[in-house]
């Protein structure tokens, strides 16, 4: 599971909620829930919610922020199944910003709890893989917030983790941008965590479930199966070069070290260049 990386980040993180809790008027029941690097905490509360509190750092937080759930609320089809958004709070405590989400109780638990790459088959029903269609098509239509992939980045990425220069991204749709299976519920679907969704590459999201499935050959022929219509598109092939920049660029932090081989295979199949090694340190995006 995921967990604070050390008791400072714990103890403040702990406080945080128990602020967000008095600020909105609710009561945090049971243990709580670790996001990455405990960069989140989230409770089961009293009134069937969900509180999520998500702690950045000031000096890198823009001053107007909460693009995310609350402007998903505002522009995303009821057609995409995700928490709604009841109550919001945001607040600032010297270095840190906190910003407190109280949102739908999820009943139905992730796919991948314990990381975001797929460790075995879940089993998930065809009706699961419709409705995820579906939603995707759907979130396409809305209008988004930002623009999460940025070619600027790319232009850095590329060339220290595929080992090629980064193509243009001219064509980009609306998309989740986080697209992996700890974000995804067992039927019926939800798709949780929409901090970052916005204008991403043709192809992008469905492109990181499936680099997130390799472990697992049969997800992950099953993601190219139910994208096929956008995966095998000139478009969709530089989202899935992305796809791959990114959790390469991961990979060089540290991250994925049982996926790290499979995804340099895939990269070097997709671009005819096997990806650079040993991975070089590279600033986040």
């Amino acid at each position: 599971m995921y967990s604070p990386k050390d008791e400072t980040t714990r103890a403040r993180m702990v406080d945080a909620l128990a602020h967000a809790a008095v600020r909105l008027s609710t009561t945090p029941t049971g243990v709580p829930v670790w996001g990455w690097l405990g960069r989140t905490i989230g409770s089961r509360t009293e009134g069937g919610h969900w509180l999520r509190v998500h702690c950045g750092e000031a000096a890198r937080t823009p001053a107007v922020r909460n693009e995310g759930i609350a402007v998903a609320e505002e522009r995303v089809s009821g057609k995409v199944p995700r928490p709604h958004l009841h109550d919001l709070y945001r607040w600032d405590s010297g270095a840190y910003v906190f910003e407190a989400e109280l949102i739908d109780y999820i009943a139905q638990p992730v796919i991948s709890p314990e990381t975001p790459d797929l460790t075995e088959d879940p089993g998930l029903p065809d009706s699961w893989w419709t409705a995820l269609r579906e939603s995707l098509d759907a979130l396409g239509a809305a209008e988004p917030p930002r623009e999460t992939v940025r070619q600027s980045w790319a232009d850095r990425v590329f060339p220290a983790f595929l080992g090629i220069p980064a193509p243009a991204i001219t064509e980009r749709v609306t998309g989740h941008a986080d697209l992996q299976w700890a974000n995804l519920t067992h039927a019926p679907l939800v798709i949780l965590d929409w901090e970052r969704w916005g204008a991403v590459p043709v192809g992008y999201d469905p492109a990181m479930l499936y680099v997130n499935s390799l472990r697992v050959p049969a997800v992950a022929d099953r993601v190219r199966a139910e994208f096929a219509h956008v995966l095998d598109t000139p478009a969709g092939r530089i989202g899935e070069q992305v796809a791959l920049a990114e959790m390469l660029q991961a990979v060089g932090r540290g991250w994925y070290p049982e996926l790290a081989p499979l995804l340099r295979r895939r990269a070097a199949h997709l671009t005819g260049v096997r990806p650079p090694a040993p991975f070089p340190a590279h600033p986040a995006s």
